[in-house]
């Protein structure tokens, strides 16, 4: 088993661990036990992780007050079903002492962090990742929230988990497209920061995609190297933890426009060609660095298209709603080279004129 440590300043706790390992779900618990041995649980899941055996494994018999969120997905990721969680956990006498452990993907892990966030005023999490998406990204810094009717993630808060554990070997049960469509975030940390590791993810996708556990955990590694890494710099997104969100500006809004037809790492995949074909537009680009993003995306078999039914004028309304949009337009990531974001006057996210961005929707069809 590995140990990372993220430092997050400005907060109470100075630090959380992340353990990543295969096979260690089964011991979380105990883990857990020594750690918080104060807090009484509550175990947030979704009927899907609960149906791949993956709750049992870390219950081990004992009885814990849980929720299951059904259906799994985007459909549940919304208000009612934080304020569904919040009402279970008073009606089993939780307090102040309760510690929430969020076992799923990215979806439970921003109900379950943001529930707990709001909970008698913010009680700890402790982030149990079970699929790629959520091993590589969400899990990992403290953004937790959940979808309005019109954008994504509009209600939410920053609440750091108190620990993170990752078993790799949960991914086994992961059916074949969100496996892949999780992986987009770990190429998206190789775009962003680490020249190197997306080599690593160019020479090592066959492996990858057959789910070779030694090639998962240095996935995770260095996923969680660069994600903590950010982090600890910028842990409330003031400026450099916005090179997180390369590919997501048009990505959140696809996911949307579409109505969640696509998942999360389809609707990025889709963003960060949309940001290849930015950077062309103003320079920052050859088209042979973006023929290269293609081709990985290819072969993992996400979408690199707006899908066909979707109206670019529909995706450019849901953009204005981004929450990070400034007199309704939103800022945008973008790249000098592999592994190196474009920083312009100090800032990380930059500004894109809308006729440029028209532009480069309309090459995605």
């Amino acid at each position: 088993m590995q140990e990372l440590h993220i430092k997050v300043p400005g907060t109470s706790e100075t630090s959380y661990r992340i353990a990543i390992g295969s096979g260690l779900l089964g011991s979380v618990w105990s883990a857990v036990d020594m750690a918080f041995a104060k807090c009484r649980r509550f175990v947030i899941t979704d009927a899907s992780v609960a149906a791949a055996g993956h709750l049992n494994t870390l219950l081990q018999g004992r009885d814990a007050p849980t929720y299951v969120i059904h259906p799994a997905g985007e459909q549940s990721k919304n208000i009612d079903t934080v304020v569904a969680i919040v009402e279970a956990m008073e009606r089993a006498y939780l307090g102040r002492d309760t510690l929430v452990m969020a076992l799923g993907g990215g979806t439970v892990g921003d109900i379950a962090g943001f529930a707990a966030a709001i909970f008698k005023r913010g009680v700890p999490v402790v982030q149990i990742p079970t699929t790629t998406l959520a091993q590589a990204d969400s899990a990992i810094g403290g953004k937790t929230g959940v979808d309005s009717s019109i954008s994504k993630n509009a209600f939410g808060a920053f609440w750091h988990p108190a620990a993170v554990f990752i078993d790799v070997a949960t991914l086994q049960t992961l059916d074949e497209r969100q496996f892949r469509a999780g992986l987009v975030e770990s190429v998206k940390h190789g775009l962003i920061a680490d020249q190197g590791y997306f080599e690593f993810i160019e020479t090592h996708l066959d492996a990858i995609l057959d789910r070779d556990m030694n090639t998962l955990e240095t996935l995770a590694r260095y996923n969680c190297t660069i994600k903590g890494r950010v982090v600890e710099e910028d842990p409330l997104e003031k400026n450099e933890r916005r090179v997180l969100n390369y590919g997501h500006t048009v990505g959140h809004a696809v996911e949307a426009a579409g109505d969640y037809a696509l998942l999360h790492g389809e609707a990025i995949a889709v963003g960060m060609i949309a940001a290849g074909l930015i950077e062309v537009e103003l320079g920052l680009s050859k088209p042979d660095r973006l023929d290269r993003v293609r081709r990985v995306l290819e072969k993992l078999g996400v979408p690199v298209k707006l899908p066909p039914h979707l109206a670019e004028d529909r995706v450019i309304d849901v953009m204005r709603h981004d929450k990070k949009a400034v007199d309704q337009w939103p800022r945008f990531v973008l790249l000098d080279q592999i592994g190196q974001v474009h920083c312009e006057n100090g800032q990380y996210a930059v500004q894109v004129g809308r006729k440029i961005v028209e532009k480069v929707l309309t090459k995605l069809k």
